[in-house]
Formats: C-alpha cells, structure tokens, sequence
C-alpha cells in the first residue's frame, strides 16, 4: 500500500528520475537513506518499472506523428497474438494498445516525412499479421504531452 510520501516520491521521479536520492528525500521530508530504501522497495514491487531518458522527436528527424486504428481479420486469441508479436518486434511500432471502439488496436508512429510514412504504413503496417483495415490520423500539433501519472495523496 503507498502513502502520501511514496507518491510525493514518485511524482519526483517522474519530473526528474536523474536527481540524487538527497535531493528527492529533501523534497519528501526523508533522509537519504530512508529515500533509497522506499524506491528500493517500489522498485522491487514493479510500481517503478524503469528509467528512461524522454527524447525531443522533432530533433532527431522525426518532424510528423501518426496514430493508426488497426482492425483485424477476427479477434481469436491466436490472431490477436499474432499480431501484437509482430507489432512488438516493430521499432517503428513506438506504442500500440489493445482497445474497445471501432478499431482493435490504436498504434503510435514517426516519421520524417509522410513519404517515409507511406513507406512505414505499406511495408510495416499493412504487413502486420492479419490486418483487415488501416485508419491513419496525423498529428498536426502535440497540446500536452505525457509527463506521467498524477500523484495521488493517500
């Protein structure tokens, strides 16, 4: 069960996982080493489940994002397996979700330019296993983007 500290922890982590222990107890009331041992413990408990750094897209070429609706042939548990193994294996493939709607998966994409992602679309997407039909959305501008999951006070 976690406390008000351990999401005061948390939400640190999320602004800023490269801050020394010290400083996050200093922002928490906490003693460094009480600090290490309650991310130790949410660290062993999978409710830290890793540490990434948040790379700009724009500056490494990426200038255009896509969200695909992905509907397939059935849903049988084999064709749904078929093709989320084929997704996984995708690095173009930057996030895919199983949904309710009109569409089976919702699929995050980037891509220089839209005729990479023509190429991306024809040779990646429409290739994955037992695809029926392939809606593509693009982004022309990113409102808010994710930074993490609300801290929640206990």
């Amino acid at each position: 069960m976690l406390d008000a500290i351990d999401y005061k922890i948390l939400d640190s982590l999320q602004k800023n996982c490269r801050q020394s222990v010290s400083e996050i107890g200093d922002q928490v009331g906490l003693s460094p080493s009480a600090t290490h041992r309650r991310i130790g413990i949410l660290e062993k408990n999978d409710v830290i489940e890793h540490y990434a750094a948040r790379l700009n897209g724009r500056k490494l070429g990426y200038a255009m994002t896509f969200f695909v609706e992905v509907s397939l042939e059935s849903q049988s548990e084999a064709v749904l397996a078929a093709f989320e193994k084929a997704a996984l294996a995708r690095p173009e493939v930057l996030e895919c979700y199983l949904t309710t709607g009109s569409a089976d998966y919702l699929i995050k994409v980037a891509a220089p330019d839209t005729e990479s992602y023509e190429q991306i679309y024809k040779r990646i997407i429409a290739a994955l296993p037992h695809v029926n039909r392939i809606q593509s959305s693009l982004v022309m501008k990113t409102v808010k983007r994710w930074t993490g999951y609300p801290a929640r006070p206990v």
